[in-house]
């Protein structure tokens, strides 16, 4: 609101404070005589009551000493000297349902779900604008979005939706396809999802009995020479195959981000197999470590040692590090191997990769690029790059920050800063600083986040004024008038909202929902197609935007998924019982009942 606007309120409140005419304004006001209360008296019996008041308050900050410096800090919006997060803005009060916000998420779910059902039922994909279906290869279908999609509907309740998708599961679902699949999406979408449907619809042996077919056929990959899985998988003959842009290289993300899932399926059916395959991954891995203790984007599936490569926390890599993380939590805490191997990891991200913006400050993770000298040696090239992939690692470095680097558990929320230990402490604001600087990214025409951004530096040469920057980022190759790059796109990717929620659980700070209602509103105004389902846009600094006919099928699994999970109550998927995997598929954590040799390692 401008000044004038303010200032013509004023004005029109004082004049309808104004009396309306002069004798109205003189008129005597008659009270009751029985009813006036003698001054004196008055002031002498509130007097008396102040004095329990103050007796009272007096032994409340005697017990609670940390009360009255977080009230001043609480009104003056000052961090508490003993807690992570603004106090006051914590509470069981505000971890219960925003029920408008979360009921319209539901509504979302539901345009886009429902529109596919019409279009293209057990197609792996929708196309919303041209109402139709496509599936990933010609042999046909494997259930991308039906599977992917369900347990979003069993979380929400929508009781009639899940029903026609499960019997479209026992019916028609068929992984019988002479053809090649990506090996790491097919474990996180169809894998994942078939656990996660099996536990949270109370065991139907349906999914588990889909679960144990699919893994079998997927087993095959891991019969390399250093036991890292092949790209792809051909299901019907249950064959792994080579990348062919890439035949000898498979990247870090793909290879390490198979294990919640197969460790899962062998707690249920007592299956070592399972577990092992994936476990030696996991132990070759770490027998590969880099100086550095970076992971490069790209590992070579003989030797099973990294090669010269990016090294990033997005597209490649990322879900190695929340691998790290999630495969401690999943058992329960008892496999120190992974703590270990995350904590390393975290901290050359300190020490290599974490950066500041150079004017307002935004902590944010660079990108090094390999460059290959004469002489042989290599020395690596800092690229101020940050993909939307990034955008989970801020709240899973808080939630990291609340395990590896806690001092007890469980810790208090928001923690409190004796709680944590000094690694935890620089953790939790990192993460804090992370998820504040992908929220600052959606400050563009449309409230939505490119894919991705690059930081302004001294020697970039972007100082000039008229390059139609903001501050601090800005979308390479973006200029007003010419096409968009791919990096300008939103293809309604959840990471950041993914990092809302988690930042939300622990904290209970309201403005991680009030990012992640705008967010949502800015996806609905515009990313929604009216005749049904929500597509991608190509310009995020584009009004009105321009649409791609596609809607990916981690709209249901994941984005839609985290903002029905920020805006209803922590009793839905707690965070002490529950880890997601990297498709947003919920599973429940675990006491193993195996022992390998690399817990021990």
């Amino acid at each position: 609101m401008s000044d004038g606007s303010l200032r013509k309120r004023k004005k029109q409140t004082e004049t309808k404070s104004k009396p309306q005419n002069e004798a109205s304004a003189k008129e005597p006001h008659h009270v009751d005589d029985e009813l006036e209360i003698d001054t004196a008296t008055l002031f002498r019996y509130t007097r008396i009551l102040s004095i329990p008041i103050l007796l009272f308050l007096g032994v409340f900050l005697y017990l609670n000493p940390s009360a009255l410096s977080d009230a001043v800090n609480a009104f003056f919006g000052f961090e508490s000297e003993d807690r992570f997060g603004t106090p006051g803005v914590s509470g069981d009060a505000l971890f219960i349902s925003d029920v408008e916000k979360r009921d319209a998420v539901v509504e979302a779910f539901k345009h886009a779900w429902r529109a596919y059902e019409r279009d293209a039922m057990g197609s792996d994909e929708y196309h919303p604008i041209s109402q139709n279906g496509s599936n990933l290869t010609e042999a046909g279908g494997i259930g991308y979005t039906v599977i992917d999609s369900i347990d979003t509907m069993l979380i929400m309740g929508l009781d009639d939706d899940y029903k026609r998708a499960r019997q479209w599961i026992e019916d028609k679902l068929d992984f019988e396809r002479d053809a090649e699949f990506s090996t790491f999406e097919t474990t996180i979408r169809l894998l994942g999802g078939l656990l996660s449907a099996y536990h949270l619809s109370g065991n139907d042996s349906i999914y588990l009995d889909r679960a144990i077919d699919l893994a079998d056929r997927i087993l095959p990959v891991f019969d390399t020479q250093s036991g890292l899985p092949m790209s792809q998988v051909n299901l019907a003959q249950r064959k792994g195959f080579p990348n062919d842009e890439y035949p000898n290289l498979v990247t870090t993300a793909e290879v390490a981000t198979l294990q919640l899932e197969f460790r899962y399926l062998s707690y249920l059916t007592g299956r070592e197999e399972y577990w092992t395959k994936v476990e030696s991954v996991m132990k070759t891995i770490k027998e590969a470590r880099m100086p550095h203790g970076l992971a490069s984007i790209y590992m070579d599936v003989d030797s099973g040692k990294f090669v010269p490569s990016a090294i990033r926390l997005g597209s490649r890599s990322d879900s190695y590090y929340e691998y790290l993380l999630k495969q401690y939590i999943q058992t329960n805490y008892t496999e120190r191997v992974y703590k270990d191997m995350y904590d390393d990891a975290i901290q050359s991200v300190h020490t290599h990769l974490v950066k500041k913006s150079p004017y307002a400050r935004m902590l944010y993770t660079s990108e090094l690029i390999p460059e290959q000298h004469p002489n042989g040696q290599l020395s690596w090239r800092l690229t101020p790059k940050q993909d939307h992939f990034v955008c989970f690692f801020g709240g899973s470095l808080m939630l990291g920050s609340t395990i590896t680097g806690a001092n007890v558990q469980p810790v208090s929320v928001p923690p409190m800063k004796t709680e944590l230990t000094e690694i935890g402490s620089r953790d939790w604001q990192t993460g804090t600083a992370l998820v504040k600087t992908c929220w600052d990214t959606h400050d563009t025409a449309t409230g939505l986040a490119p894919e991705v951004v690059h930081f302004r530096i001294p020697e970039d040469g972007m100082d000039d004024a008229n390059m139609h920057t903001p501050v601090d980022w800005y979308i390479k190759g973006a200029r007003p008038g010419e096409h968009p790059p791919y990096d300008a796109r939103y293809i309604l990717r959840p990471e950041t909202i993914e990092s809302l929620f988690i930042a939300f659980r622990l904290t209970g700070d309201v403005k991680y929902r009030e990012w992640g209602w705008s967010i949502f509103q800015a996806i609905e105004k515009h990313c929604k197609v009216e005749t049904g389902g929500y597509a991608i846009i190509i310009n995020v600094d584009e009004v009105p935007s321009r649409k791609e006919d596609k809607m990916e099928t981690f709209l249901m699994s994941e984005t839609l998924k985290y903002l029905y999970l920020l805006f209803d109550d922590t009793n839905t998927l707690p965070l002490d019982k529950y880890v997601l995997n990297t498709e947003a598929h919920p599973l429940p954590i675990f006491t193993p009942n195996i022992r390998t040799p690399f817990v021990g390692h």
